[in-house]
C-alpha cells in the first residue's frame, strides 16, 4: 500500500462513507428515502473530494477539492442532525466521526 492509500483522512473518510451506506439501507427501510438520498449524496461525497485533492496538480487545486470535502462533510453533520431532530437514531459514533473528518478537513486546508 503506498503512502497517500495509507493517509489517515483517505481511511476515515472511506470508512465512514461505508458507514454512511450501510446507515442509509436502514433508513431506507423505514421509508426515509428523501433523507437517506441527501445523507449518502453528501456522507460518500466527503471521501471522494478527498482522493481527488490527493490527486490535485497544484495546490490551489488541492486545497479547492479539500474545501469541498470540508463543505460534504458540514452538509452530512446537517443532515445527521435532522435526522436525530426530527426522532430517529443516529449512531453516536457516525455523528463523532464525521465531527473529526470536519477538524481533520479545516486542519488540512489551514495547513496547506
Amino acid at each position: 500500500m503506498s503512502k497517500l492509500e495509507e493517509s489517515p483522512i483517505r481511511i476515515k473518510s472511506f470508512q465512514f462513507a461505508c458507514d454512511v451506506v450501510l446507515y442509509c439501507d436502514d433508513l431506507k427501510e423505514n421509508k426515509d428515502f428523501e433523507l437517506a438520498s441527501q445523507l449518502l449524496r453528501s456522507g460518500t461525497s466527503i471521501g471522494a473530494n478527498t482522493r481527488e485533492a490527493q490527486r490535485g496538480v497544484s495546490t490551489k487545486d488541492f486545497k479547492n477539492k479539500f474545501g469541498i470535502a470540508l463543505k460534504e462533510a458540514d452538509e452530512t453533520k446537517y443532515w445527521l442532525e435532522i435526522l436525530e431532530a426530527t426522532g430517529r437514531k443516529v449512531p453516536k459514533e457516525m455523528m463523532n466521526n464525521c465531527e473529526e473528518l470536519i477538524r481533520i478537513l479545516v486542519a488540512i486546508i489551514k495547513n496547506s
